[in-house]
């Protein structure tokens, strides 16, 4: 049963575990966070800084709190206008959860879902007019003829944040396929109003090649109007054999998309072991997989011919080796760190933390990772009205947890 995690937030605080002290001011620039040995040692970056960047740490003492718990692997997680929370449940729900703890009941109207393997009920976003329009879009893997795959449907939600009401799909991710991973699935609207989603390779080798397919929307960024509608300036409108939707390919697994201030996209995706990558998108552009990757097969070997560059090929951000298994990421841009703004916060969930990244001209110039004594898997993080940091954890049990400035 899901149940109220205290009283109050301020109750909550006073509870909840201390993170170590930390400086009173952030700290040089220092060693690099990850000390593990890479899963493909002998692999090297293209640039300096593209992985391993120093470590950093925030001036300021942090502490969380768990806000509410009982969640059944929630996926998604949105901010509503009145402070309250949109939270997805993979197995299928939608709830409601105040900034005090208290869960709604499951928001009926919701389609039916594959809550096999890694599909469910995925990601959950707002229109960016919500306040006159009150529609939500949220990603799901759909049962279809064939198997399954990712589909992105809007709605309006009640005035009593009940149900959902004149429900319609706007995207499907083809071809269907009977396969229960890599759904990919994150959603994020753009400063001009479209929308951008991202769509994983399905996994199995039979499929994952369609990452570099343009008549498949595997592997893809796609972009789309809030009506499911394609723009006119998609990179391949108008060329035979390319579905129009797609942004950018040649993607593994991306689960998390972010857009700062300026239109910059930012991705996050999972790579095989290691390789795990934060990508900037641009349009047109193919990201490698799974012919150019960090990072070996889960069996120990190259993937492919163990290219981890080529000419036309554009290379990560920034990449992890050994894979922590990132999920979704925001641009922080609230109040409460303001030595934080600009910097990329991505949910990782195998290595269970929240790794913080400083971004400069376009590059990661250092590493932090936060809530490491949380000990939970974390897939969503998105942050409050107040510039606190709140994250949702993968997990049975899972939780909704804030972030804040320690006492």
């Amino acid at each position: 049963m899901i149940r109220l995690a205290a009283a109050s937030i301020a109750a909550l605080l006073a509870s909840c575990g201390q993170g170590a002290a930390q400086d009173p001011a952030p700290a040089a620039a220092g060693a690099p966070v990850e000390t593990r040995a890479a899963n493909a040692p002998d692999q090297r970056p293209a640039f300096p800084g593209q992985t391993r960047a120093p470590g950093v740490r925030t001036g300021a003492g942090l502490t969380h709190a768990v806000v509410a718990s009982g969640l059944v692997e929630p996926w998604g997680l949105a901010l509503l206008p009145d402070g309250r929370w949109l939270v997805t449940e993979r197995p299928g729900r939608l709830r409601i959860i105040t900034a005090g703890g208290q869960v709604g009941e499951p928001i009926q109207g919701l389609p039916a879902v594959d809550a096999r393997g890694q599909g469910g009920l995925l990601d959950v976003i707002l229109s960016p007019g919500f306040a006159r329009d009150r529609t939500i879009f949220w990603s799901y893997a759909e049962p279809r003829e064939g198997g399954n795959g990712t589909t992105v449907a809007r709605g309006r939600l009640s005035e009593d944040g009940a149900r959902v009401e004149n429900v319609q799909v706007i995207l499907r991710a083809v071809p269907a396929y009977d396969g229960d991973k890599h759904y990919g699935s994150a959603l994020a609207f753009g400063p001009d109003g479209h929308l951008f989603v991202t769509v994983g390779e399905r996994s199995d080798a039979p499929v994952r090649g369609q990452a570099q397919d343009l008549g498949s929307h595997y592997g893809k960024t796609l972009r789309i109007g809030p009506d499911g509608t394609v723009p006119g300036d998609n990179p391949f409108v108008g060329r035979a054999g390319a579905l129009p939707e797609i942004w950018s390919w040649g993607h593994r697994n991306p689960q998390g998309v972010a857009i700062a201030a300026d239109g910059t996209v930012w991705t996050v995706e999972h790579g095989p072991r290691g390789g795990d990558e934060l990508n900037r998108i641009r349009p047109g552009l193919n990201y490698g997989w799974p012919e150019v990757t960090y990072g070996i097969e889960y069996r120990g070997t190259p993937v492919g011919e163990g290219l981890t560059a080529r000419e036309g090929v554009e290379q990560p951000v920034y990449y992890w080796d050994p894979s922590g298994a990132p999920g979704n990421l925001t641009v922080y841009d609230g109040a409460m760190f303001p030595d934080w703004r600009g910097n990329l916060l991505v949910a990782v969930m195998r290595d269970k933390h929240i790794a913080r990244l400083v971004i400069a001209d376009g590059r990661v110039v250092g590493e932090e990772r936060l809530l490491t004594d949380l000990g939970e898997r974390i897939r969503d993080v998105a942050v409050g009205p107040d510039g606190a940091v709140w994250v949702i954890t993968d997990e049975p049990n899972g939780k909704l947890v804030r972030l804040s400035t320690g006492g």
